[in-house]
């Protein structure tokens, strides 16, 4: 009988940006230190490591979740996002060419996990700023003051501001 549950390893099976990724790790692994560590992309941040700060926010099966307060053995089987997806080699999306034009970062730590968050939604779902707001709200940020980053969002939206 394993008496350190910790020590115990698990196979873990994700696609990730695309691409078939299997991999024993121990069966405590947290979701972002796999896919930082283990697969190697770094765009993912963590910040505060409970899953308040939203900077390591990933797509899962079309949801975001924060990978920071997720097991890697719990997205066994599921297909992952990180921001690494998002641009087509230089050509950058739409909205993370609206948050360069407008100035919506400034040191970027915060701005993979709004992207990621971004992308998560359907935009014909926030139709005002304050819905704008709301949505980011769970995604924090010590540099921008948010206003750089909700015009950028709304330009892309076409929502009024």
């Amino acid at each position: 009988m394993d008496t350190n549950p910790g020590s115990r390893v698990v196979d873990v099976a994700v696609t990730i940006n695309g691409v078939q990724v299997t991999e024993r790790v121990p069966a405590r692994l947290l979701l972002s230190d796999f896919i930082r560590d283990v697969v190697g992309l770094t765009g993912t941040h963590v910040g505060c490591e409970h899953g308040y700060c939203g900077a390591c926010t990933v797509i899962v099966d079309g949801d975001a979740i924060r990978s920071c307060s997720t097991l890697a053995v719990q997205a066994d089987g599921t297909t992952i996002r990180t921001v690494e997806d998002l641009a087509d080699g230089e050509q950058l999306t739409p909205m993370q060419q609206a948050f360069h034009e407008n100035h919506a970062m400034q040191c970027g730590f915060c701005t993979t996990g709004f992207l990621m968050t971004l992308e998560s939604v359907d935009p014909a779902d926030y139709r005002d700023k304050e819905q704008v707001v709301e949505l980011l709200s769970g995604n924090l940020c010590r540099c921008t003051g948010y206003q750089n980053i909700v015009t950028a969002v709304c330009s892309v939206w076409g929502v009024d501001t």
